[in-house]
Order: C-alpha cells, then structure tokens, then sequence
C-alpha cells in the first residue's frame, strides 16, 4: 500500500473503475449489464466491450473483483478487497468533490 493508500483503492482516472465497483456492490453482473447499468447511468450509449472489458481484467487483476462462469456467461461480484477500495475511492470522491454544488 502507498502512502496515500492508492494501491489499495481502484484507478479513479476516468472514474470507470469506480463505478463498476460502485454497481458491483449493488449485485452481481455480467459485463454487458454493467455496460448497460453505465449507459443509465450517465445518459449515454452503452460502453464498448474494448472499454469494459480491459477495466473488467484490470479490477481482477488488483484483486477487487472475481469472475465466475454461469454457463457462457461470466458474472463478476466485489471481493472483500474490491469493498475496501470502494470505501476508500468515495472517501476520496466525497473529498475531492465536496462543495462542488451550491446549497
């Protein structure tokens, strides 16, 4: 872990990595349904597999999701460590955003 803990919380650049964690928390997903969940989420088309997916393999590789195969499909879930980098990324989404928006 560095000092400032980002080796234990998700790549917030973009801000991609957070918010599939943030969905994940809600429930299990298979890729497509995030990529729909963020389309909703933000008012836009849905995310291309060439940007979910890398984000996808970059999550499991740091150990804060896992996949598991339901028949062809491939549903991920939060690790106890993906629930920790969520805590950690909204301190530090709340922090770098607080007061952003007029009372």
């Amino acid at each position: 872990m560095n000092r400032d803990g980002a080796g234990d919380c998700c790549d917030m650049r973009g801000m991609l990595g957070f918010l599939i964690l943030f969905l994940l928390s809600k429930k299990p997903m298979h890729g497509q349904e995030l990529a729909g969940e963020i389309a909703n989420r933000k008012g836009e088309k849905k995310p291309s597999p060439g940007t979910i997916y890398p984000a996808l393999k970059g999550l499991r590789e740091a150990g804060f999701i896992v996949e598991e195969k339901d028949g062809k499909t491939i549903v991920y879930s939060l690790t106890e460590r993906g629930e920790n980098a969520l805590k950690l990324a909204k301190r530090k989404f709340v922090k770098t955003f607080f007061g952003i928006f007029p009372d």
